[in-house]
């Protein structure tokens, strides 16, 4: 259904995605969706092909330039080798821009490490709309919540040994504190329960359908809200 596309980060430098867009075409509105520690792989285009069925343009920038990883421990090691701050700042503000030269408005998305570049996105990124975090959190002291000017859908799983949920409270305080405009929800869940490839038992990963279906019904609703 999509596509490769080239766009330029706000430094100038080119960063590479995979873009897919629905029949409404270059005049609906916009999402960055952001992949998860794995990469770019056909688990997270599939994430984008769903959104553009729902009406959207999506866009996920190849943060790893090209790597992608089968195994955890490779999936840690390309995650600890992104620079967090150049990912949120110069790729996803790029793509962000690059849907913006056509969309009214656009919306950040991330899964996992995706969701904690999200609520980076959201402190860095004044182009966005709109942000959807699935369960991932960045390190607070990055996390100006003053920042913050845009409205945030968290969701998050009660069972998450990557994220803990004491981790989310404190990201929930610092919202609060900075009247920002978000809605959490919690699953019965495990870390990444949308993703339907995570299906080994006794994993600290783990798809689960119901959780991810009442995800994306509620991510619709906000989305539509706020973009549409």
């Amino acid at each position: 259904m999509g596509k490769s596309v080239e766009f330029k980060r706000p430094d100038g430098k080119q960063c590479s995605g995979y873009y897919a867009e629905s029949e409404t075409g270059s005049k609906a509105p916009g999402i960055v969706v952001i992949q998860e520690w794995w990469g770019l792989n056909d688990q997270i285009k599939g994430a984008a092909d769903r959104m553009a069925k729902a009406g959207y343009r999506c866009l996920v920038p190849d943060l790893y330039r090209g790597k992608v990883a089968l195994e955890a421990n490779e999936a840690e090691h390309l995650m600890k080798g992104l620079n967090f701050g150049d990912a949120a700042g110069q790729d996803i503000r790029g793509a962000v821009q690059y849907l913006k030269q056509s969309s009214p408005k656009v919306a950040v998305m991330g899964y996992c490490m995706g969701g904690a570049l999200t609520i980076l996105s959201s402190v860095f990124v004044k182009e966005a709309d709109a942000a959807v975090c699935w369960y991932g959190v960045p390190p607070l002291e990055y996390v100006d919540a003053r920042a913050i000017k845009i409205p945030i859908l968290g969701h998050f799983a009660t069972e998450d040994m990557a994220f803990p949920p004491s981790q989310v409270e404190a990201l929930e305080n610092k919202l609060k504190e900075a009247k920002v405009d978000y809605e959490f929800h919690w699953y019965k869940a495990k870390h990444a329960f949308a993703n339907e490839n995570n299906k080994a038992p006794n994993s600290f990963i783990e798809y689960n359908a119901e959780a991810a279906n009442l995800a994306w019904k509620r991510t619709l609703e906000f989305l539509g809200k706020r973009l549409k």
